[in-house]
């Protein structure tokens, strides 16, 4: 007997272990959160500049489709009651879910930064805690697997200036580059113990690559998107709904009845049969295209099945300089470093033009940069030419510039309260000993419904 226990005791262990092991199969992603289409916008309604887009790609050709938003929305006014701040915001998320619910989109998420109204990309990153919303943002990519990524242009443009807008751009592309790295999050990698239990920490995600990364933008004229990526039109019939896609599109936007400027006027739209506002096409500039393809191709064009690898960005590299100049410090410096790094140069000369919104009679701050990369001290005189009406200038004068350094100001002044509806032009020149500099020409369009600077 003992004998024979030797010899059996092994042989069952081993055939219990290779039973085991050919049981045990990798679990695959959950698939109820696969998405074809991830948008990553800044409040609730924001997704509505897509949605005439988003019918067609749902209802017709069958794209499964997620959402995230930066904010909740609890920032702004309230055409339905008082509510206001935190309860607000609780209301927007109701009408989100509601309103993309007309499209059959449930899973949606809110990364809980708080609506920052103002023109500036950097005020909005601080608020959101830039850190960890991108961190959500990678979590939720690796989760839904998107083929393609829509957001608001990464830049200040004239009318789309809203910083939270840009916020969300700009993570919406660092995500992208970043969710295939295993190095960026990992612990959103590690395999959980014991995923059955209790008490896991890490994550159990997958890296993702994304293939595509499409912009969108309402900016004031929206000439310059004129051949940057695909235009669908929304006065196509869907052949699933039996109604033309603008039609769909405002009843998606009529469930945002706090915002007057969307709900309310989607509303009163539907009840006239008035759509002209919703006739306009969906226009998107194309970000990234990890996949062969043309910019003005179909969103899907060139898209299969087949995941691509890991697409590392260019990363910032020091641009060498020389001489004296003067250029636009704030948002305006950090783009131009964010393009190059995320490999973006089609977005240096997308605008025609430096253009800002400002309501008549509030003071504009424009951040400047006197830069010195020569190998002297110099001094540098700041000038500027302002439109008529204009008062309260601030920020000329003579400024010392250290060798091999940049010197930071801003430039500040009064609009005029009177101004019409006209473009107005904004100088700011710069002179040094021997030195000649361009100066920067700023374009400012008196908007009333301008937010805050």
């Amino acid at each position: 007997m003992k004998i024979r226990s030797l010899f059996t005791f092994p042989l069952i262990a081993f055939c219990v272990s290779t039973a085991f092991a050919q049981a045990v199969k990798p679990v695959p992603p959950d698939e109820r959160f696969k998405a074809d289409i991830l948008v990553i916008v800044a409040h609730p309604d924001d997704e509505t500049e897509v949605t005439g887009y988003l019918a067609r790609a749902i209802f017709d050709e069958h794209k499964r489709v997620a959402v995230i938003f930066g904010t909740r929305g609890d920032g702004g006014g309230d055409a339905t009651g008082q509510e206001q701040a935190a309860a607000l915001g609780a209301e927007r998320e109701v009408e989100a879910r509601r309103a993309l619910g007309v499209l059959g989109v449930t899973n949606i998420w809110f990364l809980g930064g708080p609506d920052t109204p103002g023109q500036d990309v950097l005020r909005s990153l601080e608020t959101w805690n830039h850190g960890s919303a991108l961190g959500q943002a990678v979590r939720l990519i690796r989760l839904t697997r998107p083929e393609v990524i829509m957001s608001w242009l990464p830049e200040y443009v004239a009318g789309e200036n809203h910083g939270d807008h840009q916020a969300s751009g700009v993570i919406a592309t660092e995500a992208f580059d970043m969710a295939a790295d295993p190095t960026a999050f990992p612990e959103q990698l590690a395999a959980p113990r014991d995923r059955d239990n209790i008490g896991n920490l890490t994550e159990g995600l997958h890296p993702w690559q994304a293939k595509k990364l499409y912009y969108v933008t309402d900016a004031t004229n929206p000439g310059f998107q004129a051949g940057k990526g695909p235009r669908y039109s929304t006065e196509d019939e869907s052949p699933a709904k039996k109604a033309p896609y603008y039609k769909i599109a405002a009843e998606e936007m009529s469930f945002h009845l706090t915002q007057g400027d969307t709900g309310q006027m989607a509303k009163t739209a539907m009840e006239k049969g008035d759509y002209t506002y919703f006739r306009q096409p969906v226009l998107f500039i194309t970000g990234k295209s990890l996949v062969h393809g043309s910019v003005t191709g179909d969103v899907f064009e060139s898209i299969s099945n087949e995941p691509v690898p890991y697409s590392a960005p260019p990363g910032y590299k020091s641009v060498q300089r020389s001489g004296v100049s003067i250029e636009l410090g704030g948002p305006w410096s950090f783009y131009r470093d964010f393009w190059q790094a995320h490999g973006l140069p089609q977005l240096n000369d997308l605008l025609p033009e430096i253009g800002v919104n400002v309501f008549p009679g509030e003071r504009i701050q424009i951040p400047v940069l006197v830069r010195n990369d020569s190998d002297s001290e110099i001094t540098v005189t700041i000038s500027a030419s302002v439109p008529q009406g204009w008062s309260e200038v601030t920020g000329g004068g003579s400024y010392v510039a250290p060798a091999h350094q940049e010197t930071p100001l801003y430039f500040k002044a009064k609009t005029s309260l009177t101004a019409g509806t006209e473009p107005q032009k904004l100088v700011i020149n710069a002179e040094a000993p021997e030195v000649t500099i361009q100066p920067i020409t700023i374009v400012v369009h008196p908007d009333r419904a301008a937010l805050p600077q």
